[in-house]
């Protein structure tokens, strides 16, 4: 029997749509979208009580976690599309492992259930790259796993998401706000097509009306091709900052992820999972997003110009 606060009910005309990662950056701006749309929202919440003050109350909570396949049944009674944004890698050492064990039983459970569609968002990357970071490669790897439920899967591919908030901006701006002078490591000339959280949030709100079809991999981005570098240099432009980079080629990896967990909020493990993500190119190689949605994402700096004047309100 579903526990008290999951308000599990019968299903009428509207489709149950099931969001995982609710509590999440991009999840947790997805709800009140979703909220806004003729259908009703259900979000797998490890503690329900967290959850109930940041959504409305048509919306239904039902505990479970990912990492428990005896938990998904009542979650997913019923849904129609499911949004799988759950990323372990800030609550393990071991974050590979569990990040397939919890797609495999969302899958599982999802294809019992009979879902129609899931929305999953990953992350940019070359497959055939051998140096491909075991974060990117997990973000790949997930992706593969719902496909393989044989549920029509439409896996969204992003490099860096703009947004205050966001885990690796704000690595970046807490870098640019604190370091009048950095000494850089080399992937900072690593080229990225970073796109804004709110056409993140477009993206994900069109898939969920897209017609039936197979499974599709959407590479998405910004239009413009920069550097890491470059988002910094932008970013202190726009704040009115002058800061010098200078280039350094003994910062490996492992020291720069102690740096910055010496300059920003952010725990050691995930900067050091992020850093090493972060020598791997990650732009749009595949276009048909545009093709396939009327979707066109703003450019860098109206991004972070957004990004910026949501940070001040």
């Amino acid at each position: 029997m579903s526990p008290p606060e999951s308000k599990v009910t019968e299903v009428g005309e509207a489709p149950v749509v099931l969001l995982t990662g609710a509590s999440g950056y991009v999840g947790g701006r997805l709800i009140p979208l979703l909220e806004q749309q003729p259908l009703i929202l259900r979000c797998l919440a490890r503690n329900p009580d967290k959850l109930r003050s940041s959504v409305s109350e048509s919306t239904q909570i039902v505990r479970g976690d990912v990492l428990d396949p005896g938990s998904l049944a009542a979650a997913m009674q019923g849904v129609h599309t499911a949004y799988y944004l759950v990323h372990l890698m800030s609550g393990s050492k071991d974050f590979e492992k569990e990040d397939r064990q919890a797609a495999t039983n969302f899958a599982r459970a999802a294809s019992n259930a009979r879902v129609r569609r899931i929305i999953y968002l990953g992350g940019l990357g070359d497959d055939a790259d051998p140096k491909l970071s075991p974060h990117l490669r997990s973000r790949h790897e997930v992706g593969q796993i719902l496909r393989e439920s044989r549920i029509e899967t439409v896996e969204f591919r992003a490099s860096l998401v703009i947004g205050t908030g966001s885990l690796s901006f704000d690595l970046v701006k807490s870098l640019t706000d604190r370091l009048p002078v950095m000494l850089c490591p080399s992937w900072l000339t690593t080229p990225t097509q970073p796109i804004a959280v709110d056409d993140v949030l477009a993206y994900l709100l069109a898939a969920k009306d897209m017609p039936p079809g197979a499974s599709r991999i959407f590479e998405i981005g910004c239009p413009d091709v920069t550097t890491y570098g470059g988002m910094i240099r932008e970013y202190a432009r726009q704040k009115g900052l002058r800061r010098w980079l200078i280039s350094v080629p003994v910062l490996t990896p492992y020291l720069s992820s102690l740096w910055l967990a010496l300059v920003t909020p952010a725990a050691f493990e995930v900067g050091r999972h992020l850093i090493e993500g972060l020598k791997n190119p990650t732009v749009v190689r595949d276009k048909s997003a545009l093709n396939g949605f009327p979707i066109r994402p703003m450019g860098i700096s109206e991004a972070i110009r957004k990004a910026l004047a949501s940070s001040s309100t």
